[in-house]
């Protein structure tokens, strides 16, 4: 697999009434789009070293109320038009924070989260681009504090094998998708994605206070919140990858989508202090363990045992006691890479410096 994470550099783009301090922000409006105000960052034109299949933005953003922003990508090289990735703000008074459906020609896709080029039109560079909106009036406006593009070409590859690696837990609190129900956002099978985010943001000692919480469900009212303010309403579902990351930088935290090429580079960040929350698919019987089928399911890599089996967080489990649990590295590794290409959300605090990445960088 050959994939690339590059953080957006802010000084080197263009701006239109934006202003670069501290992230992107509002400096004056540029235009009116409808009732709002909006001011653009445009970044370079940005090299990929291998032809790139899918790209994947995440970000993350202050957007205060009466306020939202809208990420734009396309690549560059093949040219292709300009597609929106996510209209998001972390509250929900103001826009209906969703993905845009229907996107699709014959350079490339929208899905969901991702841009999938057209076979055989792989690209060699791309463009982000960032609109933020405002109600005309306001003194202030957004501001987008990071953003992150990974760049990947997902191919079959070969399990790993553990190489000296003497095993390492992170003692991450339990939390199980099945204690939730929400009339409006689900609950239940639909909340894996939610209910990791609450698990590593209370690693992390970050999340809501208890006057946020207010939720209906009652236990580890974390996770209602989680999934209020993850919520994709066009997919209708709590599932949208970098939603979950955006979340996270609500709280003071550093969160990003990225692909890792196999365990050995998850034991790297485990190593660090930092916790995975990784995509995977199985079949019943696939994944020995499990007891469960899953057309796309997320969990908490929290270690790895001395033999090189993977320790998780399951948020899949029936009650809290149940989530921790232990899976077979080759079936995991294998279910992880055919489903989402080794896709994980990396989430620390800014002060937890991350361990030097590979060549080519994906963090």
């Amino acid at each position: 697999m050959n994939v690339a994470f590059r953080r957006a550099s802010f000084g080197a783009g263009t701006v239109q009434g934006a202003v670069v301090r501290d992230g992107v922000g509002f400096g004056a409006p540029a235009g009116r789009s409808g009732a709002w105000e909006y001011a653009r960052w445009v970044g370079p034109e940005t090299a990929v070293a291998f032809g790139a299949t899918e790209l994947v933005l995440s970000w993350t953003a202050d957007t205060p109320p009466g306020t939202w922003i809208e990420i734009g990508l396309r690549g560059t090289c093949p040219s292709t038009p300009w597609y929106v990735l996510g209209r998001w703000a972390y509250g929900d008074g103001d826009v209906r924070r969703a993905s845009v459906p229907a996107q699709a020609d014959e350079h490339a896709r929208v899905a969901v989260d991702t841009l999938v080029a057209a076979p055989g039109r792989p690209w060699h560079a791309y463009q982000t681009r960032l609109t933020l909106f405002r109600r005309p009036g306001m003194s202030s406006g957004p501001r987008v504090l990071t953003q992150g593009t990974m760049a990947s070409a997902v191919y079959r590859r070969r399990t790993t094998r553990p190489d000296g690696f003497d095993g390492i837990e992170l003692e991450v609190p339990r939390r199980s998708q099945y204690a939730h129900r929400h009339p409006h956002w689900g609950g239940g099978a639909a909340w894996c994605s939610p209910t990791c985010m609450a698990m590593v943001l209370s690693y992390w000692n970050a999340g809501p206070d208890p006057v946020e919480e207010r939720c209906p469900s009652g236990a580890a009212a974390d996770v209602d919140h989680a999934a209020r303010h993850v919520y994709d309403h066009a997919f209708a579902g709590t599932g949208n990858w970098p939603f979950n990351t955006a979340y996270a930088g609500r709280f003071g935290l550093d969160g990003f989508v990225t692909r890792l090429r196999g365990l050995p580079e998850a034991e790297v960040l485990l190593r660090a202090g930092v916790p995975l929350v990784a995509s995977l698919a199985f079949g019943r019987g696939d994944l020995p363990g499990a007891g469960y089928a899953t057309g796309g399911h997320l969990l908490v890599i929290t270690g790895v045992t001395p033999d090189g089996d993977v320790i998780v967080n399951d948020p899949a489990a029936p009650d809290h006691h149940g989530v921790r649990r232990v899976y077979p590295r080759e079936p995991f590794e294998r279910c992880w890479h055919a489903a989402s290409g080794g896709v994980v959300y990396v989430i620390h605090p800014p002060g937890h410096a991350l361990p030097p990445p590979p060549d080519p960088a994906n963090w």
